[in-house]
């Protein structure tokens, strides 16, 4: 983009970025940071880019899971596995039934950044900064742990380079087999409601995989039957740290989000003359957009124009968020204007943060049954508008937490403070979430049949 520059975003206003007592401590810090590695590849975010392309036409699904805010006290090889294991899962189930290749994204490798409601937070008479995720602050109620800190970004970069390594060994080092499917369950899956459907899936999978090895094609010969594409994403909300990340293509001389191949603009920051979508107007990166009920349909439309001029597909992804019970009224209009301009996006459903309630208990929670509802209910939208609800983005963990009440072990608001282990929000547990991808996995079919066909006629 003519005369955009890293630093572009600097002349414009921004919400819900830290500020520091020492900009010269803040300033030394990134400055090191520039001289760092990238976390991730111009070429990986093109190839990212390129099958997000397939999702646009109803040939892909999206699948972006993960943590709410990462943690460096949770920060543990068991837990990255836990975690990577479970999308595996759902992809599986999603694959097999729906029949559509799933594109697997995780919240991971650098989500620490968190948007809060206030900019303050008060316990008894004792008023300090709000906790604003672990690269910003500490979660301890106190002044030390509650100061911004800039030096806490080296500790982020350093733990998201640490995953990042272990992802890509998970990836690429046999750990994905197909063969080894039955290895993927976690010890408290195989005792849950949904053991036996997952089992049934392995003994199918493993039928097909006896036949093809019959047949002389297995993993011996084909890596792609034992390598999966993982990608990494988070909220590009810290801008001095993406900044930081920023780094120019040798090869094309564009400009990639290193920190992450898929980074969104949050529904708190999405101002079109606000700084976080200034600094996603430069880079290369496919980019996600955060809509909830404040979304205005023509400032959405020109958002995605100004950040994807080119009208590329699999550039922009819009993840709604309006609450199982507000989808209907929100979300029609939204897809007749992105028709109308012709825009090329993706559409994703995040049925988590606009079904956030607050237990009896004093937990903050999201039911389950909410959950699956604001799925069903944007597919359903999404079908009598000719639209492709094509991805989901959900916060979830591959730890036994009791954060979200309900499911089919029927978690209730007595059982949260038994394992409840956010640093923020709300996440489904392992079970939970394979339980929402076998629930979902015939509306995805559905849904995508139903959007080709419409595509076809259309063309």
């Amino acid at each position: 983009m003519k005369n955009w520059k890293p630093n572009s975003w600097r002349k414009y206003p921004v919400k819900h970025v830290p500020s520091y007592e020492s900009e010269k401590e803040l300033n030394q810090v990134l400055s090191k940071i520039k001289s760092f590695p990238p976390l991730v590849f111009a070429g990986e975010t093109r190839h990212l880019k390129d099958q997000l392309s397939q999702v646009v036409d109803g040939k892909a699904f999206l699948l972006q899971g993960g943590d709410c805010a990462e943690s460096f006290a949770e920060f543990n090889p068991d837990n990255i596995r836990d975690t990577f294991k479970v999308i595996l899962q759902m992809s599986l189930v999603l694959t097999y039934s729906a029949s559509l290749p799933i594109i697997k994204l995780g919240r991971i490798a650098g989500q620490f950044a968190k948007p809060r409601s206030a900019p303050t937070e008060k316990q008894g008479d004792k008023e300090l900064p709000s906790y604003l995720g672990d690269n910003v602050n500490g979660i301890d109620f106190t002044e030390k742990s509650r100061r911004h800190d800039p030096k806490r970004l080296f500790k982020a970069y350093s733990q998201s380079a640490s995953t990042l390594n272990l992802l890509r060994a998970f990836s690429n080092g046999g750990f994905a087999d197909l063969k080894n499917v039955h290895l993927w369950n976690l010890g408290y899956i195989k005792k849950s409601p949904q053991a036996k459907k997952f089992k049934e899936l392995e003994d199918k999978i493993a039928d097909a995989l006896a036949f093809m090895d019959a047949c002389g094609i297995n993993s011996d010969f084909n890596r792609r039957l034992k390598t999966v594409n993982f990608w990494t994403s988070h909220e590009a909300l810290h801008l001095p740290f993406e900044e930081s990340m920023a780094r120019i293509d040798s090869t094309t001389g564009e400009c990639h989000a290193t920190s992450a191949h898929f980074v969104w603009i949050g529904d708190r920051t999405r101002q079109l003359d606000g700084g976080h979508v200034e600094f996603c107007k430069g880079i290369e990166n496919p980019i996600g957009i955060k809509c909830g009920p404040t979304s205005k349909p023509e400032e959405i439309a020109k958002i995605c124009e100004a950040i994807n001029p080119k009208n590329e597909k699999g550039k922009i992804t819009l993840i709604s968020r309006f609450g199982h019970d507000q989808v209907e009224k929100f979300l029609p209009k939204l897809i007749r204007r992105i028709k109308k301009e012709g825009l090329n996006v993706i559409w994703s459903c995040d049925p988590m943060h606009g079904n956030t309630i607050k237990s009896t208990t004093g937990f903050k929670t999201r039911p389950f049954n909410k959950v699956l509802n604001e799925v069903k209910n944007v597919f359903a939208v999404h079908q009598s508008e000719s639209s492709y609800a094509g991805g989901l983005h959900i916060e979830m963990t591959g730890q036994n937490v009791t954060e979200c009440t309900g499911g089919a072990k029927n978690i209730s608001e007595q059982d949260l403070s038994s394992r409840y282990h956010t640093h923020c929000d709300p996440r489904l547990n392992a079970d939970q979430a394979l339980e929402l991808a076998f629930l979902i996995s015939d509306e995805i079919k559905k849904n995508s049949n139903y959007a080709r066909n419409a595509i076809k006629a259309a063309s």
